[in-house]
C-alpha cells in the first residue's frame, strides 16, 4: 500500500495481527502500537544516520564501553535537580567539579564552587552570567551605571558567546583572527577594554583549528591595563576541548587558575571528558567569585537544596558516567587517552600536509584537532567543499567551513580526532583522501563500492 510523505507503511513482518500497518509522520496515532514494533520502526529509520565513530566533525564522545553503557542504562531515570530524592548523585556531583577544581590547579579545591550542566554552552552561560553580575554589583556599589556592559572575545568565539551576548544583553566585542594573529593573544587587547568590560573569553582549543588562546598572555596584557587605566577585568576560560587535553599533555602550560585573573573555567564533558552527551562543568575558583544571588533554593522537591543552572531537570547518569572515567582512568589514563588521540592528530597532521593540493593552517595541534587549507593557485576546478562531499559519500564526516570575520574568503577543512579513532581507521581514511584528490584532478575515475582500504584493522 503506498503512502504519502505524511504517513509510512509497517513492514507486515514487524507488526503483529490487529495492528495498523500505516502510521502518521506528523500528528498522533490513535491506536496503541506494541513495543517491538515501535523499536523498530524507529531503529529502521535511524540507520540512515551516519556512523559516529566515522563523524570527524563532531567534538561530543561517541564511545565509552560496555561497563560504561551498563552503568548508564542502571541510572537513567535519574533527576539531576532532585538532589533530596538522590543524595548520592548530589554527592557524587560535588566531587566532580571539586576533581576538575583540582586538576586545573586551584588554590583550595575545597572553597571553590561549582556544577554540573547540560552541556559546555550551559556552562559558557553561567561564567559570563556571573561576570556581568559581579560587574553589576561593582558599579552599583560605586554609585555608577550599569548599562551597556561589554564582553571580549576573539572572532572565532564558539556561536554559544554570541546567543550569551544576544540573551543576556551584553555588547560583543570581537577581536578579529588573521593569518598573522590566529588567535586572540591580548596583543591588542587594550583597544577594546572600557569601565564596562565584564570580561574577557580566553579559548583553549579554538573550535575552527583546535588552537591554544595564549591565557598568560592575555592575563598579562589585562594586568598592564589594570595598572594604567584602573580597569580590573576577569577571565573566563572557555575549555569546552582543550580543560581536558591541557592539564594531561601539556602540564606546565599555565592557563588555569594558576592566574590570579582567571575566575572560572567551563567544560564539556561529554567531549574529551569522554563522556556521552550531554554534560558540561563550570568551576569558579573561589565561593566569592559566583554572586549569591545567582543561586536559587528550592524547596518544594523536599528539603532545601541550592540550584544553579539554566535549566531545572536534566540527567544525573551523565555525572556518574564521568565519575566513573575519573575512578576508571585516573590521571594516568587520561593521559594514555589524550595522547594516543593526539598522536593520530600529528600523524593525520603530518600526512595531510605532504598532500600536494594542501597546506596546514597552523604547525602544531594542540589538542587533537587540526584544519588545513588548498594551497593558493593549486586549483580552480574544486574546492574543500567538493572533498568533504566524496568523503562524506564514502561514510566519512570531514567538515569544509569558510573562517571567521576578517578571514571568510579563507576555507579550511578540519579533523577532531576522538577516542576510538585509531592509526588503522586513520590509513583508511587517508586512502579515501587520497584517491579523492585523484578524481577531483581528473586523474582517477570514482572508487567502486568494493574498491574500499579493505585492509584489517585492529583496535
Amino acid at each position: 500500500m503506498a503512502t504519502s510523505n505524511d504517513s509510512f507503511d509497517i513492514n507486515p513482518i514487524f507488526s503483529r495481527s490487529g495492528e495498523a500497518i500505516v502510521r502518521p509522520k506528523f500528528s498522533l496515532p490513535d491506536e496503541q502500537m506494541l513495543p517491538e514494533t515501535a523499536y523498530q520502526v524507529i531503529h529502521d529509520e535511524v540507520m540512515l544516520d551516519g556512523n559516529a565513530r566515522l563523524n570527524l566533525a563532531t567534538f561530543v564522545g561517541t564511545w565509552m564501553g560496555p561497563m560504561a553503557e551498563k552503568l548508564y542504562s542502571e541510572t537513567f531515570d535519574k533527576n539531576m535537580i532532585d538532589k533530596d530524592e538522590y543524595p548520592a548523585t548530589a554527592a557524587i556531583e560535588d566531587r566532580c567539579w571539586k576533581i576538575l577544581a583540582g586538576v586545573w590547579n586551584a588554590p583550595d579545591p575545597q572553597k571553590t564552587i561549582g556544577t554540573s550542566t547540560i552541556g559546555s554552552s550551559e556552562a559558557c552561560m553561567l561564567g559570563g552570567l556571573a561576570m556581568k553580575r559581579r560587574w553589576q554589583n561593582s558599579r552599583k556599589a560605586a554609585g555608577k551605571s550599569t548599562e551597556k556592559p561589554n564582553i571580549i572575545m576573539s572572532s572565532a568565539v564558539q556561536v554559544c558567546w554570541e546567543k550569551f551576548a544576544n540573551y543576556f544583553e551584553v555588547e560583543p566585542r570581537y577581536v578579529p583572527v588573521s593569518e598573522e594573529h590566529q588567535t586572540l593573544n591580548g596583543k591588542n587587547i587594550v583597544d577594546y577594554v572600557d569601565e564596562n568590560t565584564i570580561g574577557v573569553v580566553a579559548i583553549l582549543g579554538v573550535t575552527y583549528t583546535g588552537m591554544y588562546e595564549p591565557v598568560k598572555e592575555i592575563a598579562a596584557s589585562l594586568d598592564k591595563i589594570q595598572k594604567e587605566k584602573g580597569f580590573d577585568v576577569p577571565i573566563h576560560i572557555d575549555g569546552a576541548s582543550g580543560a581536558f587535553i591541557a592539564p594531561f599533555l601539556q602540564p606546565d602550560l599555565e592557563w588555569d587558575f594558576r592566574l590570579e585573573r582567571v575566575h572560572s573555567i567551563s567544560t564539556s564533558g561529554h567531549k574529551y571528558g569522554l563522556v556521552y552527551p550531554g554534560i558540561g562543568w563550570v568551576v569558579w575558583r573561589s565561593i566569592d567569585l559566583l554572586p549569591e544571588d545567582l543561586v536559587f533554593n528550592v524547596t518544594y522537591l523536599g528539603g532545601e537544596m541550592p540550584t544553579l543552572a539554566l535549566n531545572f531537570s536534566r540527567p544525573g547518569a551523565q555525572v556518574l558516567l564521568q565519575y566513573y572515567q575519573f575512578l576508571r582512568l585516573g590521571r594516568e589514563g587520561y593521559t594514555a587517552v589524550q595522547q594516543a588521540s593526539q598522536d593520530v592528530a600529528n600523524y593525520l597532521a603530518q600526512e595531510i600536509s605532504e598532500m600536494a593540493p594542501f597546506q596546514l593552517w597552523s604547525e602544531k595541534t594542540d589538542i587533537p584537532v587540526f584544519a588545513w587549507q588548498l594551497k593558493p593557485g593549486y586549483t580552480d576546478k574544486w574546492d574543500l567543499y567538493d572533498l568533504g562531499n566524496l568523503l562524506r559519500q564514502r561514510g566519512w564526516l570531514v567538515p569544509a567551513y569558510p573562517m571567521p570575520d576578517d578571514l571568510t574568503d579563507m576555507t579550511v577543512q578540519r579533523i577532531v580526532v576522538k577516542n576510538g579513532l585509531s592509526k588503522d581507521l586513520s590509513d583508511s581514511l587517508l586512502f579515501e583522501i587520497r584517491h579523492a584528490v585523484s578524481y577531483l584532478d581528473g586523474l582517477e575515475g570514482p572508487l567502486p563500492k568494493e574498491g574500499r582500504n579493505t585492509q584489517s584493522f585492529s583496535h
